[in-house]
């Protein structure tokens, strides 16, 4: 996942940056889950503590995390973070992160960002922060979408990480499509029109779009010149995601298939289609 990985980067930079030690201790920067906890003399791992706290955490403006089947896609998080009056915002960095599951150190799942938050000071004890992530399937598989969390990790002097679990909820969603194709056109008035489509949503586990089964799609029409699509009719999707049904022609109009999402996949309305009634 790609929160350890970050962890230790992070980690292991700061130690050997001047914001840490000299780089002659660079054999001992920390790699890997040693990145997770300071370590005692006997090796013994204990967890380092920075008196700082989370707040006001906002992931994406607030709106899901759509990930698509290939590449990836970017996203925002900020939030506040309050630290003793005893720490100066030198003494610390920090980086948001989203997880699945309850626990940053115990997920399996999860997205940080490739660089440290940009923070900046509105009091003596109060940091405003934002940072950029990118999230690709390369971090997810099937099973765990819907609901994650979101957190953040305070870094000492030394690299040592201080853990904030549980700051919020945010949806991250498998990417939907939807297509729709009304034929024949033109068309006689009061002949049958065949309205065909595909809903289909990433497949992370298999690097593609696969149909998404047994939904209901809303079959929606527009009158031309008109901005407002009225709900023909409702169908459900076959085993493969295929849409099929048929209305009468009455007048020139955009046909369109729109899906309203689920907890895993957004919503999505096909491109609407133009039919000529003669």
């Amino acid at each position: 996942m790609r929160i350890r990985a970050t962890v230790a980067a992070v980690s292991g930079a700061l130690v050997l940056s001047a914001f840490a030690v000299p780089a002659a201790q660079a054999a001992d920067a920390p790699s890997g889950k040693a990145a997770f906890s300071s370590a005692t003399a006997d090796g013994t791992a204990t967890a380092a503590t920075l008196d700082v706290t989370f707040s006001s955490v906002k992931v994406n403006a607030g709106k899901a995390v759509v990930v698509p089947a290939t590449g990836s896609v970017k996203f925002s998080i900020t939030y506040k973070v309050t630290h003793a009056a005893s720490l100066k915002s030198s003494d610390f960095e920090t980086i948001p992160v989203i997880y699945h599951g309850t626990d940053i150190n115990s997920s399996e799942y999860g997205v940080a960002p490739d660089d440290l938050a940009t923070c900046t000071d509105t009091s003596s004890t109060v940091e405003s922060c934002k940072a950029t992530l990118s999230a690709s399937r390369e971090d997810v598989v099937n099973s765990i979408a819907g609901t994650w969390q979101a957190g953040a990790i305070a870094f000492d002097k030394d690299g040592n990480p201080t853990f904030g679990n549980n700051l919020g909820k945010v949806s991250v969603q498998r990417l939907s499509k939807l297509t729709v194709n009304a034929a024949p056109e033109p068309v006689k008035k009061g002949k049958t029109i065949t309205v065909t489509g595909n809903l289909t949503r990433a497949n992370w586990d298999a690097k593609k779009y696969s149909g998404y089964s047994t939904q209901p799609v809303k079959l929606q029409f527009r009158k031309k010149n008109s901005s407002t699509y009225t709900t023909v009719k409702t169908i459900k999707t076959t085993s493969t995601g295929a849409l099929k049904t048929t209305v009468k022609a009455t007048v020139d109009g955009y046909f369109r298939y729109s899906f309203a999402g689920t907890a895993t996949t957004p919503a999505v309305n096909a491109t609407g289609d133009y039919v000529d009634v003669k």
